[in-house]
């Protein structure tokens, strides 16, 4: 798990060396200091000897001055490569998130993904500086001082020996403790995030329904829950610097009492015993020890929190796709046919429910197939294993007579565009989201696509024209429009298999069917799959596809469908009967 995250630091492990290495030289000259000051106090106040004074109070600044540049370089070496190694695992986790297969990305929530993109990186930044910084400065501390303070008196040094493992034991005692809400706390921050995310989404549903109390009272009870956590981890994590701050001044206390002792009993005399200065350098190392070990407290307790966002985000990185390229994949589509041949398929190994059964079908190159069926017959599910979206669990499928799972999946899902249920628009331009489809399309291409899908005109109305922003989502255009660009954004990529997955819902019949007559005269080579919920939309298809439960019961021409097909009849007359009606 450490390892797999620790090799987004790449680039930047030479900046993770620098720091804690200029850190021990800032630890050196820290512990240094006291001796020198003790030095000046004995040799040269007390003595009064001029000479010692200037040679030591030039060593304290040189020290001093020293202490200071390695500190700063260590600073800057550790944030560059605190912030490239967060940097690199955010890289490495987008990358690795746009590599998954749908689904692989079932198995986390959109508001998880966030999640560990942000605040888990963030979190895993500020430990990972503090580990190059403080986790080399603690130890080192502690290991200089402790030996500094054995050369000038093992008797009071034996006063640290005896409170360090009260502390310890404490630690120890702590962090597992801590361990375990912090945990929990970062399970819900998936939930509160998940909640403000389907807020946001969906405020327009809230608005209308009038839910915004609910909402808020929702909002409010997770982030109540999730402060009480972060609340009753700081409360114990609390009890850490009283118990610190006691110890310092218990050892204050005792070295002071003993020390002032041994300092009469030697006559201040450096050669008898314990001297002024040395017992001045004793409470400074008293103070670097024990701080030592309330920093290096402090160190575990980050180590602690993080530990959640280092197993979330080694996840997410060792998560492998379950959809890629065959080792000699195959790089060219020959044409549009598509064959199903005993298909099936499970949306996931231990699903019970077959989602597709036994599915059989031959279409050849350039037809126009309408697709009907009532929700939950998996006509979305049966389109969506065409690019390879989902891989099938038994059977084959084959494009262009070659199994899918052959093809380069850029090579394949180049030749197939497709237009989901759901609509979706980036933020930026109408120009910019049309060329998702073909970032090299002409002016004149986009016109020709945006003709062909209906939606030039209503562009054109616009007073920026194809240079229009478009908000995030799409929310500054309607349903209908917004359908119509996501068409068009298909059409671009000259596929050679065109799938529109009830994609005029939210069109009149009259554009529906000026985008089919369209598609007929402008397209004819192009395979075309059409998800409806209206006879309308299919009727003059060359095939037409009836599904239920997952299987399909009825293929035919809408002459043949009418004479043999119980579940078309009926959808057929109803709609005659009562208009035609959209979904």
């Amino acid at each position: 798990m450490i390892k797999r995250v620790a090799r987004c630091i790449r680039e930047y492990k030479w900046a993770a060396i620098l720091s804690p290495l200029c850190m021990v030289g800032e630890v050196a000259m820290e512990v240094t200091i006291p001796l020198v000051m003790a030095q000046l106090y004995d040799y040269g106040v007390v003595l009064q000897d001029m000479e010692v004074v200037v040679t030591k109070s030039l060593q304290l600044v040189l020290c001093a001055l020293a202490s200071l540049a390695f500190g700063v370089a260590s600073a800057i070496f550790a944030s560059k490569a605190g912030t490239g190694f967060a940097k690199n695992l955010r890289h490495d986790m987008f990358y690795r998130v746009q590599k998954f297969s749908f689904s692989n990305i079932d198995k986390f929530s959109s508001a998880s993904i966030v999640t560990r993109l942000t605040s888990d990186v963030a979190n895993l930044q500020m430990t990972f500086q503090m580990l190059i910084r403080m986790a080399i400065r603690c130890p080192m501390m502690l290991i200089l001082a402790l030996i500094s303070a054995l050369k000038i008196s093992t008797k009071l040094s034996s006063i640290y020996l005896q409170v360090m493992p009260v502390l310890v034991v404490t630690l120890v005692c702590l962090v597992p403790v801590v361990f375990k809400i912090f945990d929990k706390s970062f399970k819900l921050m998936d939930r509160m995030n998940n909640i403000v995310q389907e807020n946001v989404h969906g405020v327009r549903v809230v608005k209308a329904f009038v839910r915004e109390d609910k909402e808020t009272e929702k909002f409010t009870n997770i982030s109540g829950e999730l402060a009480a956590n972060f609340s009753k981890a700081e409360k114990i994590l609390a009890l850490n610097s009283p118990l610190m701050m006691m110890c310092v001044y218990a050892c204050m206390l005792s070295i002071s009492w003993v020390g002032a002792q041994m300092v009469v009993a030697s006559g201040n005399n450096p050669l008898n015993g314990l001297t002024t200065g040395e017992l001045s350098s004793m409470f400074t190392y008293t103070t670097q020890i024990l701080s030592g070990l309330m920093q290096l407290s402090m160190v575990f307790v980050m180590m602690t929190m993080s530990r959640t966002p280092l197993r979330r985000c080694a996840e997410l990185l060792a998560e492998e796709p379950d959809i890629v390229s065959p080792a000699n994949p195959v790089t060219e589509v020959r044409d549009g046919s598509i064959d199903f041949e005993n298909v099936s398929f499970r949306y996931s190994a231990e699903a019970q429910h077959r989602a597709l059964k036994e599915v059989n079908l031959h279409i050849p190159s350039g037809a126009t197939v309408g697709i009907l069926g009532g929700t939950g017959s998996s006509k979305s599910t049966l389109v969506q294993l065409i690019p390879r979206l989902y891989d099938v669990s038994q059977g084959t499928l084959k494009v262009g007579g070659v199994d899918v799972r052959e093809y380069d999946l850029e090579v394949l899902r180049d030749n197939v565009a497709m237009v989901l249920q759901k609509n979706v628009l980036f933020s930026g331009s109408i120009k910019e989201n049309l060329r998702w489809g073909n970032p090299n399309a002409t002016d004149e291409e986009l016109i020709h696509a945006c003709k062909l899908a209906c939606a030039h005109d209503f562009i054109t109305a616009f007073p920026d024209g194809y240079d229009t922003h478009i908000e995030q989502g799409g929310t500054n255009v309607s349903g209908g429009q917004k359908q119509r660009l996501c068409i068009a954004r298909a059409l671009l990529k000259k596929p050679k298999i065109l799938i529109l997955d009830d994609s005029t819902s939210a069109v009149d019949t009259k554009t529906d069917a000026m985008i089919r007559q369209a598609f007929a005269e402008e397209i004819p080579g192009t395979t075309k799959l059409i998800i409806a919920q209206r006879v309308a939309s299919v009727q003059e298809a060359d095939l037409i596809i009836i599904m239920d439960n997952g299987m399909v019961v009825a293929t035919g021409t809408h002459d043949e469908l009418l004479r043999t097909s119980p579940i078309y009849q009926e959808v057929y007359y109803s709609q005659q009967k009562g208009g035609q009606v959209s979904e």
